[in-house]
Formats: C-alpha cells, structure tokens, sequence
C-alpha cells in the first residue's frame, strides 16, 4: 500500500511520486486508483490498487542495495552469442519491463560493453538510454543524491 507522496517505481516508465488515492465507479463495480505523476516526464497515470502488484508498481529499492546494483554494472557480460540485434532488442525490452533494477542494470551493462564491440543499432541505443535513464532516477532517489552524481559514477563503473 502506498500513501499520498510515496515514491513507487512504475515498470518500463520509471519513478513516479503517488499523487492521490481516487474511488471511481467502473462497470458498477467501485474501486480504488494510485494516481501517479512520472517524475521523469510529468505523465500522469492511475493504477487500480488491486493490480498495484500484477503491473508491478514497486517501492524504490533501499539505499543498501545500490551497491547491488553497482556490483551486476562491474560484472563482465556473457557473449551475446551472436544473437541478431532485433533478438537481444526484445530481450533487453522483456528485462526492462519486469521492472526489476537488476534486470534494468544487466541490460545498461550488456549493452554498454556491446557498444565497445560493434555499434548499436537505433533501437538498442534507445534501449541503452532508457535502461541508463531508469537507473540513474531510481538510484538518485535511494542514495539521495543528484543525478548528474549517479551519472558519474556509473560513467566512472565503465570507465
């Protein structure tokens, strides 16, 4: 359950703050909404409190485990196994959905050391900036601090 001024983490879309608990009459049937205003765009968003779980709205992750976080960016990555980009795109897609940041990391990592490798295609550069975009709102907020710091410091990670 999340009170008015949490901060929930929305799968695939990012942090958001819950702005309001609204009852709506739907079908006859009345039920309760999360509203939610993404912090990354301002969109604003209604969940219906009994799928708060099914669609995967989170808490943002407690300060100790950033360094988890950090721990799955230093790990080499697996060989993509020569996979076609358009396959590693829908895995790294399915990754970011789960809406799990360790998933959100392995995919900022796999692709980063990709990059090393062969140039990205349009889609898995969009997918970079999306997974990197994720983690660096998420970790702001669990470390309390700016995000231009986070950004350094996974910059500094792949350094």
């Amino acid at each position: 359950m999340f009170k008015i001024g949490d901060m929930a983490v929305y799968p695939a879309h990012g942090v958001a703050v819950v702005e309001g608990i609204e009852n709506k009459e739907i079908s006859g049937s009345r039920q309760s909404f999360y509203i939610l205003r993404l912090l990354d765009n301002g969109m604003v968003i209604m969940i219906p409190q009994d799928n708060a779980n099914t669609v995967g709205l989170r808490e943002v992750i407690p300060k100790k485990e950033v360094m988890e976080v950090y721990k799955i960016l230093k790990q080499r990555r697996a060989a993509s196994g020569g996979q076609t980009w358009n396959r590693r795109h829908r895995e790294y897609m399915d990754k970011i959905k789960t809406g799990s940041v360790y998933e959100i990391a392995e995919v900022l990592r796999d692709l980063y050391w990709l990059r090393i490798d062969k140039e990205l295609s349009f889609g898995e550069r969009k997918v970079l900036d999306t997974a990197r975009n994720l983690l660096i709102k998420e970790l702001s907020i669990a470390k309390r601090s700016n995000e231009d710091t986070i950004e350094k410091e996974i910059e500094k990670i792949f350094a």
